[in-house]
């Protein structure tokens, strides 16, 4: 896929409109960035435009230069917003003005208690998966210990008794 992405990338290039970028979420340094947009497979592909979730929506389409292309053609320009409310349908409109006519220290709240939402959803997400972690690590020592327990050495030499039995038994049958 990155052939396809690199060259999906060099043919926007030069467009102030459209941006093409990848960000390796395998990284330290990109991993808070990535965990903030929600990215948690990889590889992942990420879209913005002005009518799309500030977060981004997630593109799930062909993963070949040309899919690309045709997917970054037809949606990564000019879309329905209140910037270009000629390109909206009528249901698009009514519910733009809806919003427009809102104060907007209103719609800053509902983008507030929805970013804290999200925050919030993902420390929660942090604080059990570092638990669980813990609590892997434990099981594992102690699987580690009782099997170490187990592995007496009159073990190996009772399971070498019972093959040679068992050996035995075979033979006799024969």
């Amino acid at each position: 896929m990155k052939p396809a992405w690199d060259q999906l990338e060099e043919s926007f290039s030069g467009n102030d409109n459209v941006a093409i970028v990848d960000v390796d979420c395998t990284k330290d340094d990109s991993k808070d960035l990535c965990s903030k947009y929600g990215v948690r497979g990889y590889p992942t592909i990420k879209y913005f435009t002005d009518a799309t979730d500030p977060m981004g929506d997630k593109y799930e389409g062909g993963r070949d230069f040309d899919a690309l292309k045709a997917f970054a053609d037809e949606n990564l320009g000019p879309s329905c917003s209140p910037k270009n409310l000629d390109l909206c349908d009528a249901d698009q409109v009514k519910e733009i003005k809806k919003y427009q006519a809102m104060p907007e220290a209103d719609l800053q709240k509902m983008v507030d208690e929805a970013t804290k939402a999200a925050e919030d959803a993902e420390a929660n997400f942090k604080a059990e998966v570092e638990k669980l972690q813990k609590k892997y690590e434990k099981l594992s020592k102690q699987k580690d210990e009782a099997v170490a327990a187990a592995s007496t050495p009159e073990l190996r030499v009772v399971k070498q008794v019972l093959g040679a039995l068992k050996n035995k038994d075979a033979k006799d049958e024969l």
